[in-house]
């Protein structure tokens, strides 16, 4: 399984590729590729799903340069790139300081 370290990496160098649902989000949620990697750098695991459906995976808490929280959910699975499951902007109404949910 891949360390925290080596997602952040990934992200940051944009390394990473997009499940369908993720390719989706993108799209919908107006996120860019370079805000992806700017939130990248510094993201903390904020929940853990090693029974995960399809691969365990995490999510994470990442800011872009303008500060912009952005959620990612991604594969910890050994591939050559970070696969993004589904990313988003954490709503203030769900999240407590964008890592807890209510």
């Amino acid at each position: 399984m891949k360390t925290l370290d080596q997602i952040r990496r990934q992200v940051a160098a944009g390394e990473f590729e997009f499940s369908r649902h993720g390719l989706r989000r993108i799209v919908e949620r107006n996120i860019s590729k370079s805000e992806i990697q700017e939130a990248g750098t510094g993201m903390e695991i904020i929940e853990d799903y090693p029974n995960d459906k399809y691969s365990p995976s995490v999510l994470l808490l990442g800011f872009t340069a303008t500060r912009r929280a952005l959620h990612l959910q991604v594969s910890c699975a050994e591939t050559e790139k970070t696969k993004i499951i589904t990313l988003y902007e954490p709503d203030s109404s769900e999240w407590i300081g964008f890592r807890i949910r209510r």
